[in-house]
């Protein structure tokens, strides 16, 4: 049996579990819509690592409801806008390994108007979305 060891994370996300194991999500056309079906699991007590590039503002803002979310910087330049108890906060993010702790159920989107790539390690399940008008 020839059991892979090396990834990369632009072809294969990675499910962390809560018993501390692993499992590498290889990425294909379908893969956004089977997560957000349901069909790769519901992400109870999970995280997923991912990364995204984007080059625009994002047209959704999201919550993560079920734990924080960290969201580093890996190329390019970002301010991330958060909605938190005490107002609007925006932590802007220019140095390759900066990171943005988003805490548990609160709201925040991205802007940028430069190519820039993220990774994502986010406690998944039951992620809402809502426009960015909204």
């Amino acid at each position: 049996m020839n059991e892979r060891y090396k990834f990369d994370v632009s072809t294969d996300f990675l499910r962390l579990r809560p018993d501390c194991t692993t499992e590498p999500l290889p990425l294909g056309n379908d893969f956004w819509p089977q997560l957000m079906s349901g069909k790769l699991g519901d992400f109870r007590n999970e995280y997923l690592v991912a990364t995204s590039a984007f080059d625009c503002d994002w047209n959704n803002w999201e919550c993560h409801p079920n734990g924080d979310e960290i969201v580093m910087l890996l190329s390019g330049r970002v301010t991330f806008v958060l909605e938190t108890a005490t107002g609007t906060r925006h932590e802007e993010l220019t140095a390759t390994g900066e990171y943005v702790r988003v805490p548990r159920d609160t709201w925040h989107t991205a802007r940028t108007s430069t190519p820039t790539t993220m990774l994502f390690i986010t406690a998944g399940e039951g992620t809402r979305h809502r426009p960015a008008g909204g």
